[in-house]
């Protein structure tokens, strides 16, 4: 499948969550949690807190969408019928069939309520059944707790630390830690314990 055919609309969907992809318009959506919940991107090298910056960041996830690099979803709950937040796949190699999963916020009211791990389940099984990667990466900041934790439920493993890896947010440099998913490792139990999980 290729991601990028404008002929193919990539829909991702359960009973619970859907994933459709990032369109300007979605502006309206997410500008909630841009004005009323700023400290959602304390970690993220993009921020999208206020107005202007949440315009910059759908701007910038779609121009490297074009560039065939990105792949950007808004996030719809279906069990409170609201868009949620946002996720994308990103340094897509498809030559090398490897991809990121990241760029992943959630509004509060959505966070700890289980719709991480749907997401989660959706995006990975897509890029390991559809789109046949054999690896998918994540990274974060090193001293963002809560996302790590949420990686590691979902079965990644972690690799490592790149130290002193990019500029943060704050002015100052941040470390980053990488974590994966195999294909292997999907079909191997992963994709079955993530299942488990979904409620």
């Amino acid at each position: 499948m290729n991601l990028f055919d404008p002929s193919q609309i990539v829909v991702l969907e359960n009973e619970k969550v859907l994933l459709r992809p990032l369109e300007e318009t979605d502006f309206e959506h997410l500008l909630e949690f841009s004005l009323n919940e700023p400290e959602i991107w304390r970690y993220s090298l993009l921020q999208a807190g206020g107005e202007e910056n949440l315009k910059k960041y759908i701007q910038i996830a779609l121009a490297a969408k074009k560039l065939g690099r990105e792949f950007p979803f808004i996030v719809f709950d279906k069990q409170q019928n609201r868009y949620a937040g946002s996720t994308r796949f990103y340094d897509i190699q498809l030559s090398y069939q490897t991809l990121q999963l990241g760029y992943t916020w959630y509004g509060k009211d959505f966070q700890g309520t289980g719709l991480n791990k749907q997401c989660k389940f959706l995006l990975l099984e897509f890029a390991f059944e559809k789109l046949g990667m054999e690896r998918v990466e994540f990274r974060a900041d090193n001293n963002n707790a809560r996302s790590i934790a949420a990686m590691k439920s979902i079965g990644c493993t972690v690799e490592g630390v790149l130290r002193s890896h990019m500029p943060d947010s704050f002015g100052g440099r941040r470390d980053s830690i990488v974590l994966s998913i195999l294909k292997k490792e999907w079909e191997n139990g992963v994709r079955d314990k993530l299942k488990s999980k979904l409620s």
